[in-house]
């Protein structure tokens, strides 16, 4: 399970330190594709055959998903850990997010995501915690 917040910079050339708790578990190489709310998100191959599975099952007979499987799989790339624990992300993706320098690494159990660390501090101001988790809870999840 991914969790825990790290920030780490992009350098000249687009590459960039993957924290050393989430490389232990995305492996020396992994898949980067486009994520919901402008950011990346990151999948060990083994999670990533399992979202593959999950849409070969489902089939593309409905718009919707075959709509999303356009953005989720068009826009998916390997990425491979270099000996300094970087990755060098393509510049498609960089562009997606909007990740210029500064940027945040936040684990999300299956996977983690890559966020603009502006962009992810405006977003992660959970001002409206209370509202959500009543909508989970409305939902049958609670903690």
């Amino acid at each position: 399970m991914f969790m825990g917040e790290y920030e780490h910079s992009i350098d000249a050339k687009g590459r960039l330190i993957v924290p050393a708790k989430f490389r232990e578990q995305l492996g020396m190489e992994f898949v980067v594709t486009k994520g919901i709310d402008g950011c990346l998100y990151g999948y060990p191959l083994k999670e990533w055959s399992n979202v593959e599975e999950k849409f070969r099952e489902r089939g593309s007979m409905d718009k919707d998903s075959r709509k999303f499987a356009r953005f989720f799989f068009g826009g998916a790339a390997s990425c491979e850990v270099d000996k300094q624990g970087r990755i060098l992300l393509p510049a498609t993706l960089r562009d997606f997010a909007g990740l210029k320098k500064e940027v945040v690494f936040a684990g999300n159990l299956n996977h983690i995501e890559i966020w603009d660390a502006a962009k992810w501090n405006e977003i992660s101001s959970f001002d409206d915690m209370d509202e959500v988790a009543e909508h989970l809870a409305d939902l049958g999840l609670q903690i």
